[in-house]
């Protein structure tokens, strides 16, 4: 749908979270506890924290949890009853105040699991969910969006993206067809507007690299030694996949007692030696070297290729995390200068 352009003030913002919750919505948004600002629910905008760049984890948990029930199963004497989790159950939710990088994210996440075979959970969840971004008006060494065909005032995932003119107004972009629901039902909170330039309302970052260059430079670099070089320092811990909203590696569990189990789906990593090793105990990616190149091969060679965009948003989170200090974005650059 073509783009609907209206204003919204602080306080019609402040009515509009109240409503969102009465309605029987669940709204998420950063909230700030101790100095770390996550995702949690929110009754009201005062507990929301716009102030942070990122929060430490993305808001892909809301459609992909750590942790989540696949199934209930029971053991008879000659069969399994099987019963699948109720998606119909599952609630509506907002994420306000989601950064437009987060947004963008459930793009590839939801292309890893809709693709071909489609995930009918994690659909369900994104089906229910409507996502109301908030442009960046500021950025740190770390972010790269720009690189990544982003930027700190994209609309791409998101279904209302605010931009704040001023500390008591912002200007709302409706995108998509759930957020014209969300106007359509609180239309006098909102003003009409003509076209804003977003340009001086939001953060300067500069583009790093291109990827045109990265896929180009990654066609000849699978048996480089500069992984090895780049990998010295991993430690194979995983936060980098964790905090990451791309990122759509699990494992599959069962939880048996007796008779009675459950399965579960939780988060895993490609960066992890145990996720490649076969029962034969052979593992086709035995170096944590290995494991680097398959990390950005797959979200800026295999995923362009196969789904026609990069499986990275430029967010940074990934080096904000690193207990070894690895930066992907400095990683990209010497690759595309190599």
């Amino acid at each position: 749908m073509e783009i609907i352009n209206k204003i919204l003030d602080k306080s019609s913002l402040t009515v509009l979270v109240e409503k969102l919750n009465a309605s029987g919505k669940e709204v998420y948004a950063p909230v700030n506890k101790k100095g770390i600002t996550e995702f949690e629910k929110v009754a009201n905008l005062q507990e929301m924290d716009f102030d942070c760049i990122a929060t430490k984890q993305s808001a892909k948990s809301l459609v992909f949890p750590k942790v989540e029930k696949l199934m209930n199963f029971e053991k008879t004497f000659d069969d399994v009853i099987v019963k699948n989790v109720d998606i119909t159950a599952f609630p509506e939710v907002i994420a306000f105040g989601t950064r437009p990088c987060d947004a963008a994210g459930f793009i590839p996440l939801d292309a890893i699991f809709t693709t071909d075979n489609v995930d009918e959970i994690f659909k369900a969840r994104m089906d229910k969910l409507t996502i109301i971004s908030i442009s960046c008006k500021k950025a740190d060494d770390f972010c790269f969006c720009t690189s990544v065909n982003g930027g700190p005032g994209n609309t791409s995932g998101s279904d209302i993206l605010l931009t704040e003119m001023s500390p008591n107004e912002y200007y709302a972009e409706i995108i998509t067809e759930k957020g014209k629901s969300i106007l359509d039902a609180n239309a006098a909170l909102f003003k009409d507007s003509a076209v804003v330039d977003k340009t001086p309302l939001v953060a300067k970052i500069e583009q790093q690299f291109t990827e045109e260059v990265i896929n180009e430079k990654l066609k000849t670099l699978f048996e480089s030694d500069i992984w090895d070089t780049q990998a010295m320092r991993c430690v194979g811990c995983g936060a980098c996949a964790f905090v990451c909203p791309a990122c759509g590696c699990f494992d599959i569990q069962d939880e048996t007692k007796g008779k009675d189990g459950v399965r579960h789906r939780c988060w895993d990593s490609c960066g992890f030696k145990l996720f490649t090793l076969h029962t034969s105990g052979h593992n086709p990616r035995e170096k944590q070297a290995q494991r680097w190149r398959q990390r950005i091969y797959h979200k800026f060679s295999y995923q362009p290729e196969q789904q026609k965009q990069f499986g990275c948003v430029g967010c940074g989170r990934c080096s904000r995390a690193c207990p070894s200090d690895m930066n992907i974005a400095e990683h990209l650059t010497q690759i595309a200068k190599g």
